[in-house]
């Protein structure tokens, strides 16, 4: 029988196999690297969206923010006009309140008392006068006490001053400190409660 000889034709099969083997060992890495490549470009695709879609967001955060400023100029505007027009509505119900404390400083005058002077700083009128005695002073600041527009007398000083042709005269200079009651606020707070 003639011998035949089978190696080259399986050496030749095995050189084919190995062929195919790095051939879908290439075609694997070639799929796998064109499926990365698409995965990439897929991130990358929902990354940038994501991008704009922070861009966008941060603009309208910037244009919330200026409509945020501005409300708040708006409203510290609107305090201080309600702040005025508090002012304006208290200097409006006190407009008659100092026409009351001159009618009132001439009500609680007993007689022998003259005034000199009279300041006012915010709600303490400083009062400075002579009287013929002691006791007018002393009766000053009662009519004071009991007045209704006026309260809180505080006497700073007394003294007996002398005439220029040298005699004692019975003249007693003072200085008195009164706080001026409004009565508007009074009734404010009456009809509050």
């Amino acid at each position: 029988m003639p011998r035949i000889n089978l190696l080259p034709w399986r050496e030749e099969q095995r050189t084919q196999r190995r062929n195919q083997f790095f051939v879908a060992l290439g075609g694997a890495a070639l799929g796998a690297g064109v499926f990365l490549l698409l995965g990439y470009f897929a991130f990358q695709s929902v990354i940038n969206h994501q991008n704009d879609r922070n861009a966008r967001l941060d603009e309208e955060i910037k244009k919330l923010n200026l409509r945020i400023e501005e409300i708040i100029d708006l409203e510290e505007k609107k305090e201080r006009l309600l702040a005025r027009m508090d002012i304006i509505e208290q200097l409006q119900r006190s407009r008659p309140g100092i026409v009351r404390v001159v009618d009132e400083l001439v009500e609680t005058l007993p007689d022998g008392v003259y005034l000199q002077e009279v300041n006012q700083t915010g709600q303490r009128l400083e009062i400075i006068g002579a009287a013929e005695s002691n006791t007018r002073v002393s009766a000053l600041m009662r009519n004071i006490d009991k007045s209704e527009w006026l309260g809180n007398p505080d006497l700073e000083v007394v003294e007996v001053k002398t005439s220029r042709s040298g005699e004692t005269s019975r003249a007693s200079e003072f200085k008195v400190f009164a706080r001026q009651v409004s009565k508007v606020d009074e009734d404010d707070e009456e009809g509050l409660q």
